[in-house]
């Protein structure tokens, strides 16, 4: 949704903006030139994907770009922390695409997919501690059945746990996809892979991505300026829910205005064009001068 963010985010030439999910940096180099004397700054906590960015953006090398375009491996739930460690008094604009990238789903061996055979991983930050395997082969079935339902809705949660639990060792991705498919109902055909629900929701947890959303939804307003575009992409609905009800309640609070009282959505030449946006859903809020509210 390239074309829809930079619509909303009205790049000012002199702004300043953070791309609180860098990615690989497709979004961050599409801000970085519109700019003229303003500058961007990329988080990521995937050192991996900054790593590609950085090379996406090399034509920003140079010593007449240089100040133009930051990168930090950081997660973005720290982006106050990030704005005043590089003297940046406030921002113009905000963008958070809360996918998983494709180079964490491509890659085999960081167990994000069970389209390989790979580690039970699914860390983001590949220093962190926790990992899918700690959860399939170590957290008790009642705990692994809450987590498959409250983070993914997934009704055959307590089947799956039980089957999981039954199985252990899971040795890898392609393991722990083919119990989560036996211990599931048939429900005539199905759109996803039985272990979609079952990947997100270890997914979720390994990298404690709501935890995160909530100090990001919770700091982000603090770091704009008055008029500042705050610009979220989710991607199921729980994080969808956490962004609306948050734009919600800082709307209330006299913090923020909503300005996609509808959410956006990718057209349909874009999910023809990459499936993977097909989910995706897109919500603006605008930063309100309080003292002149």
């Amino acid at each position: 949704m390239l074309g829809e963010v930079l619509e909303w985010l009205q790049v000012r030439p002199e702004g300043s903006y953070l791309d609180a999910t860098a990615g690989t940096g497709g979004h961050l180099l599409a801000i970085a030139r519109q700019l003229t004397t303003g500058r961007v700054v990329g988080l990521d906590r995937d050192p991996n994907a900054l790593a590609l960015a950085r090379e996406r953006l090399q034509e920003f090398e140079n010593e007449e770009f240089q100040d133009k375009v930051t990168l930090v491996q950081a997660s973005f739930s720290t982006i106050d922390d990030v704005a005043r460690d590089l003297s940046i008094p406030l921002l113009d604009g905000v963008l958070a695409d809360l996918g998983i990238s494709t180079l964490e789903l491509d890659t085999p061996e960081r167990g994000f997919s069970f389209r390989w055979n790979a580690p039970l991983d699914m860390r983001m930050d590949p220093e962190s501690d926790l990992t899918a395997d700690d959860i399939v082969n170590h957290w008790g079935e009642k705990q692994l059945a809450d987590l498959l339902f409250q983070k993914a809705d997934e009704t055959d949660s307590r089947r799956i746990a039980r089957a999981v639990v039954r199985a252990r060792p899971i040795r890898d991705t392609e393991h722990l996809a083919t119990v989560v498919a036996g211990a599931r109902k048939a429900r005539g055909r199905q759109r996803l892979h039985p272990a979609t629900k079952t990947f997100l929701a270890l997914r979720i947890a390994v990298n404690r991505e709501e935890e995160e959303l909530e100090q990001f939804l919770s700091r982000t307003p603090a770091t704009l300026i008055p008029g500042g575009r705050w610009i979220i992409l989710s991607y199921h609905s729980h994080e969808d829910r956490m962004v609306k009800r948050a734009f919600q309640r800082l709307e209330r609070e006299g913090q923020v205005r909503i300005l996609t009282k509808k959410i956006i959505e990718p057209t349909l030449d874009e999910i023809q064009a990459n499936p993977r946006a097909r989910s995706a859903k897109m919500r603006v809020a605008e930063r309100i001068d309080a003292a002149a509210a």
